[in-house]
């Protein structure tokens, strides 16, 4: 990959807001020259977890996921909007995406979870475009406007490769469910290279269980956003995605029968599903609804993530009250209503 390839995709993650501090430092150096052992002997020694992706990989069954999930790309299934989209034939979906894909910024970030970032990062790579499309969007030049650059397989295979280097604990995708077929190829041209890290799956939550079976064992760490608790709210502040709440609890619940709760070695995540929650001005999020069913649906042990810090970016100033931030008032309530609700882990 040439050098100004690198420094632009680079680059793009403080251009885009993404993480200021994503980019690794020097500090990665002790990490980029280690002996990289085969999974099953790292596994022998006890240094890595078992990869259910390499065992797929090796019976042939990695091969069969990836061409049905082509199969549900051609006229395009692959999230809950089921837009129809011949996208192999170049008809771009409501995602904005038709058979190619870009990338916006790749790296080791450290503005992810403590169990995910560990001390040398997750290795992230942001996908452009998706399949949600929030008013409020974080990073809307990356998910509304597209910004980035078209990528091929083999150049997503060796960011994955590249990440893995530098010591990341895992290849973290960020809004992936629009590029699943993608991902997939990429990610066996990557385990044919000595891919052996976990694989995070960061999505916004809405997503299809047929899409998500396929992932099953392809997966290790689930990382979903549950934004709202009202089907109304998610039509208004999401694209019309009026069946928001009821396709990201169904999807929840499937991650979390694949992978259960967030399992940690030395503090840093290997398998599991963690929880995004982002409180919004006056409850518009429904936090309280929010905790009582991940307590009644998944545990109390469940990890949640409950974020507070919302911002009115991108065209929030239109829809108000979403035109402020959280007050401290709103985000302690919300704490409170998630020790209220018996959850353990959140932070």
């Amino acid at each position: 990959m040439a050098l100004s390839r690198r420094k632009f995709i680079k680059s793009g993650l403080v251009a885009a807001g993404t993480a200021a501090a994503a980019l690794g430092g020097l500090g990665f150096a002790r990490n980029l020259f280690a002996k990289e052992l085969p999974n099953e002997e790292k596994n022998k020694s006890g240094n890595a977890q078992v990869l259910r992706y390499l065992d797929l990989e090796r019976s042939g069954e990695l091969e069969r996921r990836e061409q049905a999930l082509w199969a549900l790309f051609e006229r395009c299934r692959l999230c809950p909007r089921l837009c129809g989209a011949n996208r192999a034939k170049g008809k771009a979906g409501i995602c904005s995406v038709a058979e190619n894909f870009k990338v916006a910024s790749y790296g080791p970030h450290f503005g992810e979870e403590k169990p995910l970032r560990g001390r040398s990062g997750s290795g992230t790579i942001f996908f452009s475009n998706c399949n949600l499309l929030c008013v409020f969007c974080l990073n809307w030049q990356i998910n509304h406007r597209g910004d980035g650059e078209q990528t091929s397989h083999a150049e997503l295979a060796d960011m994955m490769l590249e990440l893995q280097r530098k010591g990341c604990h895992n290849i973290n995708l960020v809004t992936p469910t629009h590029l699943v077929p993608h991902i997939v190829k990429a990610l066996r041209l990557a385990i044919a290279k000595g891919l052996h890290i976990p694989l995070l799956y960061n999505s916004s939550g809405y997503e299809s269980l047929e899409v998500l079976k396929l992932l099953d064992g392809i997966v290790d760490v689930y990382l979903p956003d549950f934004k709202y608790q009202n089907s109304e709210l998610a039509a208004r502040f999401s694209e019309g995605a009026s069946d928001y709440v009821r396709h990201t609890a169904a999807a929840i619940k499937e991650m979390h029968r694949q992978v259960g709760v967030l399992k940690q070695t030395d503090g840093i995540a290997h398998r599991g599903l963690l929880i995004r929650h982002l409180v919004l001005p006056e409850n518009l999020a429904g936090t309280d609804a929010f905790v009582r069913w991940v307590v009644s649906e998944l545990g109390s042990e469940t990890h949640v993530n409950i974020m507070g810090q919302y911002s009115p970016l991108f065209r929030a100033r239109e829809y108000p009250p979403l035109d402020r931030r959280v007050t401290q008032q709103e985000f302690e309530q919300a704490l409170r209503w998630a020790r209220e609700a018996g959850l353990r882990n959140f932070h």
